[in-house]
């Protein structure tokens, strides 16, 4: 199966195509610029460079979040844009999920982080065995002094991910000696992950294709306190 996927979740953004869990084209960027300009342009060139055309994608794949509210909008309604008219089906992954495959040649504990600021992480934990990755939580939104008591008790290997993976490693590194810091080229999501992710999950229509944020955006947060303070 042939399957197109993007990542727009965070500072990086990335397209890649996937043919049968074969990696044929990835595009990955980290720079300062905004998905908008950068993330149409990039699915475009991994199509004409590994000449494919969007008729012979068989399927789409998105990093729907966690992450950067806007990032996540502009990669959720790319792959929506793209899907519709095609009428091919869609998955929505993990961003979480999709960054642990950075990792699927190790065996560990796949942790990872992405930065919700005001030292709250989304996190959710992966066990890397022999090519499978088994969840161990759900994606979740919690403080970054809760999620280093809860590594505490681990006592196997944990590899840090994600946009927060050095801000947990600074925080860490003295309360587990097992916890070690990914290097920077598998750290962050890549749409390779999320394609690999993809494989064998329920697919949807791009209709239903939605964001999963975890938390309310921070002015919906800021109105709500509001609302009930009066």
């Amino acid at each position: 199966m042939k399957i197109l996927a993007v990542d727009s979740s965070a500072k990086a953004c990335s397209a890649a195509i996937t043919d049968d869990n074969r990696i044929i084209g990835s595009f990955f960027i980290n720079t300062a610029l905004t998905h908008s300009e950068t993330l149409v342009p990039m699915i475009e060139a991994v199509l004409k460079n590994t000449k494919t055309d969007l008729e012979s994608i068989d399927c789409l794949a998105v990093s729907a979040g966690p992450g950067s509210f806007t990032g996540v909008r502009i990669g959720v309604s790319a792959v929506k844009g793209i899907a519709m008219p095609l009428d091919k089906p869609c998955v929505a992954v993990s961003t979480l999920e999709a960054m642990a495959y950075n990792l699927i040649d190790r065996d560990c504990v796949v942790c990872a982080v992405m930065d919700a600021r005001c030292r709250q992480m989304y996190n959710a934990l992966f066990k890397v065995q022999n090519g499978t990755i088994t969840r161990l939580c759900d994606d979740r939104a919690l403080s970054i002094n809760d999620l280093g008591d809860e590594l505490k008790s681990y006592n196997e290997s944990i590899i840090l991910v994600g946009d927060g993976a050095e801000l947990c490693y600074n925080s860490f590194k003295e309360l587990n000696q097992n916890i070690k810091l990914a290097i920077e080229s598998q750290r962050y999501q890549n749409a390779a992950g999320v394609a690999l992710a993809s494989q064998n999950k329920e697919t949807i229509s791009a209709r239903e294709l939605m964001p999963s944020y975890l938390r309310l955006p921070q002015a919906e947060r800021e109105l709500k306190k509001k609302t009930e303070g009066k």
